[in-house]
């Protein structure tokens, strides 16, 4: 009986020892180990024996990325503006010894290290650079807080501002402010192209009376070439009726003058205006003009028969 009890408490001890010995750390997390309340090693996801009642897990650190709500506060401006600013921050435990030995509470900690960096470095921009540059906010706030984080076995992985709110009275100063600059622009705008219009209809009417001047310089240009050939045309004529006149006398100015007398007749004869004509008009001078061309005309007859008659051939009589 006694050697029964004894084995059964034996069972009973192993079984605890068993217990008390093997450690299962579940995948995502670390277990410090504490040897009489000092920290001896990190057991890594998996199944790990320790020295029973020797060895204790001290923190249980989860290693999986975490989310960290920054509550909203109120922040001023470079130029004292108020401004209602919360964030997110997101973070991971690279050293479970360090987060659990060297930092009393992780996440208060981070959480006030980020209320503080914003307020410092929203306060030193303008309001409209923190509504304008948030990527260079998040930037500045990841780099300051991951590298005050670093000691304490923390790797800080994005800082997002999730919203910024100004007042109500200043946004609506706001509102008024961008519709004035878009009237602004518009203005600008319209003015601009009041003054291209000008310019180009400026430029069309150049070029416009640059063309007409053209025309007119051609066209003048050309009635003083037919001025000048007409001209020419007088001269020729006038050199022929003189030459006419010089060779034929009286003549050759009765025959001129005639064929002039007929033309002006002719139309006067033919005027919408002239309803009634009267005759003789110096008909004696119209017959001696008429005169004149027969004896031209007799003359011409007589210098043809004279030209086309062969050298030494005797012309008949009467």
């Amino acid at each position: 009986m006694g050697a029964l009890i004894f084995v059964v408490a034996f069972v009973v001890v192993a079984l605890v020892l068993v217990f008390a010995g093997v450690k299962t750390v579940p995948q995502g997390t670390n277990w410090t180990i504490e040897r009489f309340g000092r920290y001896t090693r990190t057991l890594p996801p998996g199944l790990h024996l320790i020295v029973p009642f020797i060895d204790t897990v001290g923190r249980k650190m989860n290693m999986q990325e975490n989310v960290l709500d920054i509550p909203a506060q109120k922040v001023i401006t470079k130029d004292n503006a108020t401004v209602q600013v919360d964030a997110v921050a997101f973070y991971q435990v690279v050293d479970a010894a360090r987060a659990a030995y060297e930092v009393q509470n992780l996440h208060l900690a981070i959480t006030n290290l980020a209320l503080t960096n914003i307020r410092s470095v929203m306060g030193n921009m303008a309001l409209d650079e923190n509504l304008s540059k948030r990527n260079e906010i998040n930037d500045t706030l990841l780099a300051v807080i991951d590298q005050a984080t670093n000691p304490w076995g923390v790797k800080v992985l994005r800082v997002e501002l999730k919203d910024i709110a100004p007042p109500e009275d200043l946004v609506a100063a706001m509102g008024r402010q961008m519709k004035a600059e878009r009237e602004k622009r518009a203005t600008i705008l319209e003015a601009e192209g009041v003054r291209e219009s000008s310019i180009q209809r400026a430029q069309g009417e150049k070029q416009s009376a640059i063309l007409i001047a053209e025309g007119q310089r051609e066209a003048a240009f050309r009635a003083a070439e037919a001025r000048e050939r007409s001209a020419e045309a007088e001269a020729k004529a006038t050199a022929v009726v003189a030459q006419a006149i010089a060779g034929n006398g009286t003549q050759a100015i009765n025959y001129f003058l005639g064929t002039k007398y007929v033309e002006a007749l002719a139309k006067m004869g033919a005027s919408n205006n002239a309803k009634m004509f009267f005759l003789p008009v110096e008909a004696a001078g119209v017959m001696a003009s008429i005169a004149g061309i027969g004896e031209l005309a007799k003359e011409a007859q007589a210098r043809g028969i004279e030209a086309s008659r062969p050298r030494g051939s005797v012309p008949p009589s009467g």
